[in-house]
């Protein structure tokens, strides 16, 4: 009996020493049982409604597309693309200008209907974006044809893996920037000027 009274004492203590050496290794910050705070997630800004204008005014505020806002001025074509379209706008860049040599640039400042035509020639009546572009690049011939707005043709090819567009007098450009968003349409950049002869 002496034994089970000895071996209960020394359980109680071994007990109550785990339980002191316990209450010491832990922190004497109270432990909170609220549930935790939830930090609000940041806010990403809108686009602002307004942050997307007309193709007229989108290429107006391009600065390597000043060129081609002073011929659409010049031939009277920035009403025309404020319009409700849709457009498809290939915009050639200023250094596309500045290749034409300057007796054809002459020609067209002192002309504003064959400057007309030149504009023209690189908006077509729709909504082709980069999407739709090689969507209609798969055909049997890799090749597809749009009509500007005022009827000339125009053919899409990949040549040598770039998108490529041609006019009937068999100018050239390359597409070097797609998909600039406007309200009434789409522009893509290119770097050579499409001109009827």
């Amino acid at each position: 009996m002496k034994k089970s009274i000895l071996i209960v004492a020394a359980a109680l203590s071994i007990g109550l020493l785990t339980n002191n050496v316990f209450a010491q290794t832990q922190p004497t910050t109270p432990v909170s049982t609220a549930p935790p705070t939830q930090t609000a997630p940041v806010a990403v800004p809108a686009a602002k409604a307004d942050s997307v204008k007309d193709i007229d005014a989108t290429i107006a505020n391009v600065a390597d597309l000043s060129s081609l806002t002073a011929d659409i001025k010049a031939a009277n074509l920035d009403a025309s693309l404020k319009t409700a379209g849709p457009f498809t706008v290939f915009a050639p860049d200023n250094a596309a200008f500045s290749a034409l040599p300057k007796t054809t640039l002459d020609s067209l400042a002192k002309d504003p209907i064959k400057l007309a035509t030149l504009v023209n020639a690189h908006v077509v009546a729709g909504t082709y974006d980069k999407k739709g572009i090689i969507k209609a690049l798969t055909n049997a011939t890799r090749t597809a044809t749009l009509k500007t707005v005022d009827g000339q043709t125009l053919t899409i090819a990949v040549v040598n893996k770039k998108v490529q567009i041609k006019d009937a007098h068999g100018n050239t450009a390359e597409i070097t920037s797609f998909d600039t968003p406007a309200t009434n349409g789409v522009i893509h950049g290119v770097n050579g000027v499409l001109m009827a002869k």
